[in-house]
C-alpha cells in the first residue's frame, strides 16, 4: 500500500493558532460599530444596484428573447465562484453611469478565469468613456494570474457623438486589440461568445481573441450599414445625401455584413455557431474544459480549512472610528485556513507583520499593518516620540523588503493588508534612511514578478500606500479591494487644509483682517477631502477595484490563490521554500 503526505508536512500541516472567539462584552460594545459598516454597505449597494440597471430595463431584453449580460454571467459561472470587480468604475462620470462593461474572476468548469462582458442594455454595448482603461485592467489581471479571459462580445462600436471620449490615444478603445496579440503571445488563451452586431470597432473586439465562438444572429465586420451606406464625398449632408443614405442603410439592413454565412461558411472564422444563446456559452464551457490547469494537489501543502472563528467577527473588529486601534491578528485569524499563521521576524519591526498561511489549502504569503501604540520604538528616535501602528518605521521597512524578497524566491503569491497613515518624516526618519527604504520596497516588489492582491482595510495614506503593493504597482498587483471603511488621500483633510491655508491665516491675521472666509475655505476643503475619500467614490475613481463586505473578503482571497495556482508560470519545489525554515529556525 503506498504511503502519501502533503510536502514538508511538519511546517505546513500545523502552523500557530492566532485569534480567539470575541467576548460577550466585545460583541456587546461592537453593536454601534456594526451598524456604522451597515450604513456605508447600504450606500455602497445603492450605487451597485443604479449600475445593474443602466440602460435599458432587462425586460426589453428578455421580450426580445435575448439575455442580458447578467443571464449569461448567471448561466456561465460555476455557482458560487463569481466574484466582481470595477462594478462602480466610471471615472469620467459619464451619463450611462457606467463603464458598459461587467467583469470579474470566476470559474467555469472547475477552472479560473477572467470573464468579461459588454452591458448589451447600455447603448447595445457601445465604446463610451472610460470602458477602454476598464477592459485594460481586466487584460492585465489575466496576464498577471496566468489564467484564459472570456469575452462575451456584444458591442455596436463607438459612441459616434462623443468619439473624442474613446477612439484616439495611448489607452484608448483600440488599446485592448493590442492587448489580446499581447496575451495570445504569451499563451493566455481568449474565448470569445459573439452576440448581435458587431461593427468596426466591435468587428475587432470579435476578431482579436483565440477563439471565437457566435450565435447565429451575430455578425462581425469592418463597417456596419450606417458605416458603408454613410460615406459622402461632399463633407456636409444635404437632402439629397440623406436620401442616399436612407437607400444605402435600408439595403444594409437586410444583409448586414460579417454574418454567419460569411464567418462560419466561407472565412471558417467561427469555430461553432449556435442556435440559442445557451448554446455560445455551452460552447465556451467546452473550451474552458480544454484549458491548462494543474490538480490543485499539485500545489496544495494542506487539506482546505475554514477559519475557526466566524466571518461575521469582521464587522465587530475592524473599527469604523479611523482613529481607534484594532487586533489584526484578530482579523487575519478569520481569513487564513483553520486561523493559523506563520509569522516572519515577529520581534522585528512590530509595527507591521509578515508571514505565511494557508488559504485553501495552498500556502500563501500576507504582510499588513498593525494598530496601537509601540513604546520604546523606534530606536532610531531614542524615546522622543512612540511608534504608532499604521506607520512605518526602519525596521518594518526592512523587514517588509526582506520577505518580499524572500516570497519572490519561494514564489508564494501575496496579498497586503493595508491600513497605512504613512512613512515617519522628519530628520531623524530621514537620518534613519526611512525615504530609501521606502523605495527599496517598491525595487523588492518590482524584481519579485509574483501576483499580489492590496485589500485597503481602512486607510490608504501618502507614499505608504504605493509601497504596499498599491494599484500602482502595475506588474504585480492583480487587483485592490476596498471595504466599506476604506479611505484613500494623501493625507487627512485636516491636515492638508492646514497645509494649504496657514500661510494664508497668518497673513489675514497681521493685516487684522475677518479669518472666517479662510476657515471656511478650510472647511470646505475637509469637506471635500471627506467626499473624495469614500468608498464609492474611490471604486468609481479607479483607486480601488471593488468594494467589498468584510465577510465576503475570503472569496476573493481564495479566487486570487486559486486563480495563482491554477497554471503558475514559475514554481518552486515545496521541499526547496527557504521562508519556512528561516521563520522556524
Amino acid at each position: 500500500m503506498a504511503r502519501k503526505q502533503t510536502p514538508l508536512r511538519p511546517y505546513f500541516e500545523k502552523m500557530d493558532d492566532i485569534g480567539k472567539e470575541l467576548s460577550e462584552a466585545e460583541v456587546k460594545r461592537s453593536a454601534k460599530n456594526v451598524d456604522l459598516i451597515c450604513e456605508q454597505e447600504e450606500l455602497v449597494a445603492a450605487e451597485v444596484d443604479r449600475v445593474k440597471k443602466a440602460g435599458i430595463p432587462a425586460e426589453k431584453i428578455h421580450a426580445r428573447g435575448g439575455m442580458t449580460v447578467f443571464d449569461r454571467l448567471d448561466y456561465l459561472v460555476d455557482e458560487g465562484t463569481w466574484q466582481p470587480l470595477h462594478t462602480l468604475y466610471n471615472p469620467t462620470e459619464n451619463e450611462e453611469g457606467c463603464t458598459g462593461v461587467i467583469n470579474g474572476i470566476g470559474k467555469i468548469e472547475g477552472k479560473w478565469a477572467v470573464i468579461i462582458g459588454f452591458d448589451n442594455k447600455v447603448m447595445a454595448g457601445a465604446w463610451i468613456a472610460g470602458q477602454a482603461e476598464n477592459i485594460l485592467m481586466v487584460t492585465d489581471m489575466a496576464k498577471r494570474l496566468n489564467v484564459p479571459l472570456v469575452w462575451m462580445t456584444n458591442c455596436s462600436g463607438v459612441k459616434l457623438m462623443e468619439q473624442e471620449t474613446v477612439y484616439a490615444g495611448r489607452r484608448s478603445s483600440g488599446a485592448p486589440f493590442y492587448r489580446h496579440a499581447e496575451l495570445n503571445q504569451l499563451g493566455i488563451p481568449i474565448l470569445n461568445a459573439i452576440y448581435g452586431t458587431n461593427p468596426a470597432g466591435g468587428g475587432y473586439q470579435g476578431i482579436s481573441p483565440t477563439i471565437l465562438l457566435a450565435h447565429e444572429k451575430a455578425n462581425i465586420a469592418v463597417g456596419g450599414a450606417g458605416i458603408v451606406g454613410g460615406m459622402n464625398p461632399k463633407g456636409e449632408i444635404d437632402l439629397e445625401g440623406a436620401k442616399a443614405l436612407i437607400e444605402g442603410s435600408k439595403g444594409f439592413q437586410a444583409k448586414a455584413p460579417g454574418r454567419v454565412e460569411t464567418h462560419f461558411d466561407e472565412t471558417a472564422y467561427f469555430r461553432e455557431v449556435h442556435e440559442g444563446e445557451e448554446g455560445v456559452l455551452d460552447g465556451i464551457k467546452g473550451y474552458m474544459r480544454m484549458m491548462p490547469a494543474y490538480d490543485p494537489e499539485m500545489f496544495r501543502v494542506a487539506a482546505p480549512a475554514e477559519p475557526k472563528f466566524e466571518a461575521e467577527d469582521l464587522n465587530r473588529i475592524l473599527q469604523a472610528n479611523q482613529k481607534r486601534p484594532y487586533d489584526a491578528v484578530q482579523f487575519l485569524a478569520r481569513l487564513t485556513d483553520n486561523s493559523e499563521f506563520m509569522e516572519y521576524r515577529p520581534d522585528y519591526g512590530p509595527e507591521v507583520f509578515t508571514g505565511i498561511a494557508k488559504i485553501d489549502g495552498f500556502p500563501v504569503a500576507f504582510i499588513g499593518n498593525r494598530q496601537g501604540v509601540f513604546s520604546d520604538y523606534p530606536e532610531y528616535a531614542e524615546g522622543e516620540y512612540p511608534g504608532v501602528g499604521g506607520k512605518h518605521y526602519r525596521e518594518g521597512l526592512i523587514k517588509q523588503g526582506e520577505f518580499v524578497t524572500l516570497c519572490g524566491r519561494d514564489n508564494l503569491p501575496i496579498i497586503w493588508l493595508q491600513d497605512t497613515t504613512g512613512i515617519d518624516v522628519g530628520d531623524i526618519a530621514e537620518e534613519a534612511e526611512l525615504l530609501a527604504l521606502g523605495q527599496s520596497l517598491v525595487y523588492s516588489i518590482e524584481q519579485t514578478n509574483l501576483s499580489m492582491m492590496c485589500v485597503i482595510l481602512r486607510k490608504g495614506q501618502a507614499a505608504a500606500h504605493y509601497i504596499m503593493c498599491g494599484p500602482q504597482a502595475n506588474h504585480n498587483n492583480a487587483f485592490t479591494l476596498g471595504t466599506p471603511l476604506t479611505e484613500i488621500n494623501v493625507m487627512h483633510g485636516e491636515t492638508a487644509a492646514a497645509a494649504s491655508y496657514a500661510r494664508r491665516l497668518v497673513k489675514e491675521d497681521e493685516a487684522g483682517n475677518d479669518l472666517e472666509p479662510v476657515i471656511d475655505k478650510m472647511n470646505q476643503m475637509i469637506q471635500d477631502y471627506v467626499d473624495k475619500s469614500r468608498p464609492a467614490y474611490c471604486a468609481m475613481k479607479g483607486f480601488i477595484d471593488e468594494v467589498v463586505q468584510l465577510p465576503d473578503l475570503r472569496n476573493y482571497i481564495k479566487a486570487f490563490t486559486g486563480a495563482n495556482y491554477q497554471n503558475p508560470k514559475s514554481i518552486t519545489p515545496v521541499h526547496q521554500m527557504l521562508l519556512p525554515r528561516i521563520i522556524k529556525g
